[in-house]
């Protein structure tokens, strides 16, 4: 500013300066005006409703991590979440959950019917709106309907939404029953400012391993968004968010494919989006950053996120348009909710060591220390009892000790105390293995024939099973039995690689440095075992058995055969190498606990005359695996 202007001029060449300034930044009225829309959202809750200990890496003040046990995630603290981000984001905010609500722990099944509990919770947050996973369908249309009649129970009416789904003419939810239970999409105004949303529900996978009524069918994906995009957009409509449960790979593919799209809250695969520093303090492996920008086939900025699963996150997403409704920013942040309650070693911090947590928590930029909601905490108390209450219900009885065996001939490791003397005495535990063990994985085979879209053998590795059963059997007894609460996967494997896969297995028991946890105890299949012999000559005389007539024949290495295992196992868990590397095409996440299998096979074994109660019985010797057993019974 010149020094020889007086003061009114000075005045006025500051205010001719900062009108420019506002010029620029779309201060005036000339300029582009820019709306900033905050969405909060998850995706792939299953039903876990608790919260579960997690190890994370901390600085407790040396200035190097260390492990440190924190209680995380859960229903109340994802309520809380919601609730404090949505205050400080202002009006402007989108409150959303890309399906898969429904199972994966008991209370799913055991403390209400048609997802009762997931519905109560999920009102305590009051989602502006819900697209329909492929594990809503678990229980068939009628299944799916409950659960959206319990949704709307409350004051939030939350629209359920999928543009791709046609509901059968038999359908509880077909149109002429239930109007408007799903819609194709909807509008929301924020600020006077129309955003639509589009549902969209992954097809095939819904279609072959979830219970969709026989005549309900699934539109191709990208051809059902681009129809709601085009109506949403001549209507006016110029920001459109896309709530897809599709996966992460097929969000950006459809991205890529589509015109009009602005945004993508995705679900589905479970994806971790965010700073690699989320591997380094523990959370997980992230596989791509939050938000993912892409352009639609327009060239367009189109922003795709997703929030992890069970519960763990909340992600916060803000987009800026501009007046045309095209995306001229996005930045967020996938939020991992933990508590305050640390401890190292088993023991609690010190004050100082506390402080240092903290610090190192606020520092990460993506944990969250989240108190549980007070609310959601009262509306999930009695479906913890409920569950507490089947936990002590006896579900069986098992007339016949089934004896716990990691590995067959001879007692193995420690768990030879976990089954009574006379059943480890027996010939046919050193024969054949465990009793326990072999009946789990028959029950993965199983209950997949008759849910799942069937399997021709499965895969439960020993020390994945932790009690022998014997006489009366509650659900707590169950449940110890897989205690691990891992989900069931189903694979597509050569006949190549199912041997692979079983020489994985003794490779990890009888290895250098083996334990006998892997041990290999397969459903639908048998097979002979050399323990003393080298790596990859371990197993020979595999055979598979028929699931329609029964007949065994030997493995065809080059047929492809359907194997359901655990995740834990099929991402490379105990050493099985060979399914970690069976690609992403050839793999699904069936999304259902362990443990549930297993209740589902016991609910469907014949009943005892007296008691009612399913019998829990020794499989036939020829549905073992190891048909015969040669070599040391324990690990190197």
């Amino acid at each position: 500013m010149h020094k020889h202007l007086g003061a009114p001029l000075r005045a006025a060449a500051w205010a001719l300066a900062a009108a420019g300034l506002l010029s620029a930044c779309g201060g005036s009225d000339d300029a582009p005006q820019l709306y900033t829309l905050t969405l909060l959202h998850i995706n792939d809750h299953h039903s876990t409703l608790e919260g579960k200990s997690r190890t994370l890496q901390l600085d407790a003040g040396s200035g190097t991590p260390v492990a440190v046990a924190v209680d995380a995630g859960g229903f109340a603290r994802v309520a809380t979440a919601f609730d404090e981000l949505a205050r400080a984001a202002g009006p402007h905010v989108l409150k959303l959950h890309a399906g898969d609500a429904l199972t994966g722990t008991l209370y799913f099944n055991r403390a209400g019917a048609d997802g009762e509990a997931d519905a109560a919770l999920m009102n305590t947050v009051c989602f502006d709106a819900f697209t329909l996973g492929n594990h809503e369908f678990d229980k068939g249309d009628a299944g799916l309907k409950g659960f959206l009649d319990q949704l709307r129970k409350g004051s939030c009416k939350t629209p359920a939404l999928s543009a791709n789904v046609q509901f059968g003419a038999q359908s509880a939810l077909n149109a002429t029953r239930a109007p408007g239970a799903v819609l194709p999409s909807t509008v929301l105004e924020r600020g006077g400012q129309k955003i639509g949303l589009v549902g969209l529900t992954v097809a095939q996978k819904t279609k072959i391993s979830s219970s969709p009524d026989a005549d309900t069918t699934f539109e191709g994906e990208a051809v059902a968004a681009q129809r709601q995009i085009d109506l949403l957009r001549a209507q006016g409509v110029n920001k459109i968010v896309l709530l897809s449960h599709v996966g992460y790979e097929l969000d950006q593919q459809l991205a890529a494919q589509l015109r009009g799209v602005d945004v993508v809250v995705g679900g589905d695969s479970h994806t971790l989006l965010g700073p690699d520093t989320l591997k380094a303090r523990g959370v997980g492996n992230p596989a791509g950053s939050y938000p993912t920008r892409l352009t639609d086939k327009d060239g367009k900025t189109v922003c795709v996120v997703q929030a992890w699963e069970y519960a763990q996150a909340v992600g916060e997403l803000k987009v800026t348009f501009d007046e045309r409704g095209d995306v001229q920013s996005c930045t967020g942040t996938p939020h991992v909710l933990i508590g305050d309650n640390f401890t190292i070693g088993g023991k609690a911090p010190t004050d100082a060591e506390k402080k240092a947590l903290q610090a190192s928590v606020a520092a990460s930029g993506f944990l969250r220390t989240t108190a549980p909601h007070a609310a959601a905490a009262a509306v999930l108390k009695p479906y913890q009892e409920r569950v507490a209450v089947f936990n002590q219900t006896v579900v069986a009885t098992a007339p016949a000790e089934l004896c716990s065996r990691r590995v067959p001939g001879g007692p193995g490791s420690a768990d030879y105390s976990r089954s009574s003397a006379a059943c480890n005495a027996e010939g046919s535990v050193s024969l054949r293995g465990g009793d326990i063990q072999q009946l789990v994985a028959q029950a993965y085979l199983e209950v997949a024939n008759a849910r799942y879209g069937g399997a021709d053998i499965s895969l439960q590795s020993g020390g994945g099973v932790r009690i022998p059963l014997r006489g009366p059997v509650t659900a707590a007894q169950a449940i110890q039995v897989l205690p691990f609460g891992n989900m069931l996967f189903r694979l597509d494997v050569t006949g190549k690689e199912v041997q692979g896969m079983l020489e994985d297995g003794l490779e990890a028991v009888y290895g250098p440095g083996g334990s006998t946890g892997p041990y290999p105890y397969t459903g639908g299949m048998r097979f002979d075992v050399n323990a003393a012999a080298a790596k990859g000559q371990r197993v020979s005389a595999i055979e598979v058995r028929d699931r329609t007539s029964g007949a065994w024949a030997p493995l065809d290495a080059t047929r492809t055969y359907r194997l359901f295992v655990l995740s834990f196992n099929a991402t490379g868990g105990d050493g099985y190498k060979t399914l970690a590397a069976v690609p992403a095409a050839r793999r699904l996440d069936i999304g259902v606990l362990d443990a549930d299998v297993f209740f589902s096979y016991i609910e469907n074994q014949p009943k005892d005359a007296t008691s009612g109660l399913p019998l829990l019985n020794r499989l036939p010797p020829e549905l073992y695996s190891t048909r015969h057993f040669q070599g040391t019974s324990a690990a190197p």
